[in-house]
């Protein structure tokens, strides 16, 4: 799309559509979607998330599902998707180009199909057991193999139609008629309403300046604040020492807090006790920096399990512009849902929201659930520096510091720093997976002061998927992360 004259947003958008097409497991037309976008020194960010059905009370979810915990797949974890209105309100404002030049690959790998890789076959492989109640999933994808093509006919429709119709088609049209009676028909509670109502919201980044980097993140109903208490918390706690054990120390629990932080009270904006400008502000991560004890490993209050299944991609163009664009289906191929006739895979997002009354993520009418999706921009002098982001569901906020660390205190170049071994922590019981790489004694140093540690392959693609856009007075420099398929590619 650049060479033929496109901007980097259209290129962003056409890759993700593409995606949508050839990693259905990942992302797709029934997700949701968050941006960042710098053009012209102005910064444009987009919250591109749906919201719960009118009828979703916690009454309503309890009695149709008949449980007390939020489902994590079928029809009660979906939320409107906000994608498809998303591409259209960014290339209305933002683009050059028109979303059918944009949507024509993926149109044509939808409908004549592509060859599964290993990974792209193993990746459907996983759920297949576990959607083998969804019918219209396996119809699709439940004969996939590795080496043979993924055609997906009715898919290609429902892109032709938006290209042909624009975003009233899904919204208000036959494939909203689709998505709600197929919902509907498996018990869901979504109206026609719920999607005719969807908009999505352009908002103002958060900040926080960390050594001399401004870190610029989405606002909740993202966790994108998560990484600025984090920054904060380590910043306020001095120098970092050199790689090793004292170092990695200080990063879980400057992370363990955040997230104990994000999970206790991040959900729509409209529905916080705590106001998102006072968790990243510099006066609450002093406050929390005081439980940090550099000897042993804390125990804050946990969260709730989570995993994700997500594509993140950014872009810049000679004019520089730069884009920050990830989308997500959540847990792999999401609910489990493929509407029939349009080949859409539905997210599960809703499975985020919670079915206690007093928890602050609890399920409402027409509400935004806390929302792992983060896509980041650095800036330097005031001027975009990084463009990066990562998958990975509760882990992206954990990376985007690891990464910060690397680059900012560090110096790397962000390939080295995406290549770096990584941890993450499960904010459910604050064990850490890392990766084998680690030194063996930053390893034995963590286990001496208390972490739960597990290692894991060298490469573990739990770690995320991590990309990246440097801006430098000799041009762009991208990275790509080994522990997925991805690339870099420029003119």
């Amino acid at each position: 799309m650049l060479a033929s004259g496109g901007n980097a947003l259209d290129a962003a958008i056409a890759t993700n559509l593409t995606l949508g097409v050839v990693t259905p497991y990942l992302c797709g037309f029934g997700g949701d979607l968050f941006a960042i976008v710098a053009k012209e020194g102005r910064i444009f960010a987009y919250n591109g998330s749906g919201r719960a059905p009118a009828a979703a009370t916690v009454e309503a979810v309890r009695r149709a599902a008949s449980t007390d915990r939020m489902p994590e797949r079928g029809p009660h974890s979906v939320t409107v998707p906000g994608a498809v209105e998303a591409w259209f309100a960014l290339l209305d404002r933002l683009g050059s180009m028109g979303f059918s030049e944009l949507a024509a690959p993926a149109v044509g790998l939808a409908r004549e199909g592509f060859p599964l890789s290993e990974a792209g076959a193993a990746s459907i492989a996983r759920p297949k057991d576990r959607f083998g109640w969804s019918p219209e999933w396996l119809a699709v994808y439940g004969r996939a193999r590795a080496g043979q093509r993924l055609q997906q006919p009715d898919l290609a429709g429902a892109i032709e139609l938006l290209c042909s119709a624009g975003p009233d088609a899904y919204y208000r049209g036959s494939i909203a008629e689709g998505i709600v009676s197929h919902l509907c028909s498996v018990g869901g509670l979504m109206a026609p309403d719920d999607l005719a109502s969807h908009h999505g919201d352009w908002v103002e980044p958060m900040s926080t300046t960390y050594r001399d980097v401004e870190v610029l993140e989405l606002p909740p109903n993202t966790q994108g604040v998560t990484v600025l208490e984090a920054l904060n918390i380590i910043q306020h706690l001095g120098a970092l020492s050199p790689e090793g054990p004292e170092r990695q120390h200080l990063l879980i629990e400057a992370t363990k807090l955040s997230l104990s932080d994000r999970d206790a009270h991040l959900t729509d904006p409209a529905d916080m006790r705590v106001r998102p400008e006072e968790l990243g502000s510099l006066t609450w991560a002093a406050e929390r920096a005081r439980s940090f004890d550099p000897t042993r490993a804390g125990d804050p209050p946990p969260g709730r399990p989570a995993s994700g299944g997500t594509a993140y991609v950014c872009a810049a163009d000679a004019d520089g512009m730069i884009v920050s664009l990830i989308q997500s289906n959540w847990m792999g191929f999401g609910s489990g849902l493929t509407v029939p006739g349009w080949g859409i895979n539905l997210h599960n997002r809703g499975a985020t929201f919670s079915l206690d009354p007093a928890h602050v993520n609890v399920i409402a009418p027409a509400k935004r659930t806390l929302h792992t999706l983060i896509p980041a921009l650095a800036l330097r002098e005031g001027r975009p520096w990084l463009a990066f982001g990562t998958m990975g569901g509760h882990g992206q906020a954990q990376t985007h510091v690891q990464l910060l660390v690397r680059i900012v205190d560090d110096g790397e170049d962000p390939q080295r720093a995406i290549d770096a071994p990584r941890w993450i922590v499960s904010p459910w019981d604050w064990s850490v997976t890392a990766e084998a790489r680690l030194s063996s004694d930053t390893l034995d140093g963590l286990t001496a002061r208390g972490h739960r540690l597990v290692t894991t392959e060298r490469l573990d693609s739990l770690m995320g998927h991590a990309h990246a856009i440097l801006v430098s007075p000799d041009g762009y420099a991208g990275a790509t992360d080994p522990r997925t398929e991805g690339a870099v590619l420029g003119l």
